[in-house]
């Protein structure tokens, strides 16, 4: 499925918190806490990166999905071509990736529950770096359901979870380079 992706994050003190606004704002439940754990690969050149790529398998609960992002294009909001397919094996994939001369440069991990409102998703993702909602879907939608959730366009956040996560470690003066809930920052 390839698509242009339209997103922003918005921080919140807890889950229970980011929630409940969520809840209020009139959000459905679509699909309940779960652990998603995502590498992303490139090449030793780092061609993806330099391109403004992302190539990321996501494995959660014994499934597996395969996205390619497209550079980040110019918007208020991150807004990037998106093509994503259900695959059988994320590891066996991995593997493959491995082969082709490919490697994992960044994991990160997060438990993810997710919301509907209209054309929205809306995902409340618990971070070893604080919790955030993340809204995709139509921009004037975004902008009403961040309203909703008692946020302004100043509370946008359009970074990835590689860079929020990097901002993070170096203002606690931290090492590693993952995400992961084995080295959750304070």
């Amino acid at each position: 499925m390839s698509k242009l992706e339209r997103e922003i994050k918005l921080r919140f003190e807890s889950p229970d918190e980011a929630r409940r606004r969520v809840l209020a704002a009139g959000a459905t439940p679509l699909r309940g806490r779960r652990l998603q754990e995502d590498s992303l690969l490139d090449t030793d050149d780092e061609r993806l990166r330099r391109q403004r790529s992302v190539l990321r398998i996501r494995s959660e609960g014994g499934k597996s999905l395969l996205t390619y992002k497209g550079p980040v294009q110019p918007s208020e909001m991150k807004l990037r071509e998106e093509k994503e397919t259900i695959v059988a094996d994320g590891e066996v994939l991995l593997q493959v990736f491995r082969e082709l001369g490919l490697h994992v440069w960044f994991r990160y991990e997060k438990y993810r529950e997710e919301f509907a409102a209209e054309d929205l998703v809306i995902a409340v993702d618990e971070t070893p770096v604080g919790t955030f909602v993340e809204i995709e879907g139509g921009e004037a939608r975004i902008h009403e359901m961040a309203a909703a959730l008692g946020c302004t366009r100043a509370d946008y956040i359009t970074d990835s979870y590689r860079a929020i996560f990097l901002q993070q470690r170096d203002a606690h003066g931290l090492t590693g380079n993952d995400m992961v809930f084995a080295v959750s920052l304070p």
